[in-house]
């Protein structure tokens, strides 16, 4: 990242998980974060310790994106990239409205980033050839579809769609990539049966770690020549 350093990495949705690794693994580098959250977990003391800028943000309505856009605007006038993190999970199930079920992937997955990439923008803008990057997560349905989260593939996939046209329209100053995973680590309460029937899904048959994540933010945002692209980090999955 050479003399970026000093501009803010944005990961949107570091309470938990990936987004939490990414965001610790920049901090122990030095580098300046802004992470937005939805649930105050205790990472996100931690990690307001160590100096990252923390702002809980409601992305369920367009009013809630336009107040974080707001509060980076006004915490920065510069971004090195944006690693859109932020990700629901919600099925078609009895009981629930399709309609509902549509908008709510299509808000988070699809509404959100679009929002905030050209709210963002000015921010990226001006530094230099490629000195700027954007990163979507997306899903390895993006490749299968899914028929039991019909609505989250289909968000997934104009999220895929969407990360070739932003590549477009912002190169050759900010660079836009994909990373669609699939199994990358399990939850706690996840048991043994359901792991061996997850893991049999992939070629690889293992949950690698967010280390697989991290590796590939890093080479991504050191390329100077990679855009418009998306990265399976999916073990083999779509061909098992």
């Amino acid at each position: 990242m050479g003399n970026n350093q000093q501009r803010p990495i944005l990961i949107t949705g570091a309470g938990r998980r990936i987004g939490l690794a990414l965001a610790q693994h920049f901090r122990a580098q030095g580098q300046p974060l802004i992470i937005s959250y939805r649930t105050r977990y205790a990472a996100i003391d931690a990690l307001e310790a160590a100096g990252a800028r923390c702002i809980q943000a409601d992305f369920s309505t367009n009013t809630g994106i336009q107040a974080f856009a707001d509060a980076v605007m006004a915490t920065t006038d510069g971004l090195r990239a944006i690693l859109h993190n932020a990700s629901a999970w919600v099925e078609e199930s009895p009981g629930t409205l399709p309609g509902d079920v549509m908008q709510q992937m299509m808000q988070i997955h699809v509404n959100t980033p679009y929002l905030l990439n050209l709210a963002f923008e000015p921010l990226l803008r001006g530094r230099g050839h490629a000195a700027a990057d954007i990163v979507h997560f997306t899903d390895y349905v993006v490749e299968s579809g899914s028929a039991k989260h019909i609505a989250y593939a289909a968000s997934k996939a104009a999220l895929d769609n969407m990360t070739r046209s932003f590549a477009r329209k912002l190169a050759p100053e900010v660079k836009v990539n994909a990373i669609a995973p699939a199994l990358i680590l399990f939850n706690e309460g996840d048991d043994e049966e359901y792991r061996l029937r997850a893991l049999n899904k992939s070629l690889m048959k293992i949950a690698p770690g967010e280390q697989e994540i991290i590796d590939l933010v890093d080479y991504l945002l050191s390329s100077r020549y990679v855009t418009g692209r998306s990265f399976g980090v999916d073990g083999g999955r779509p061909l098992a």
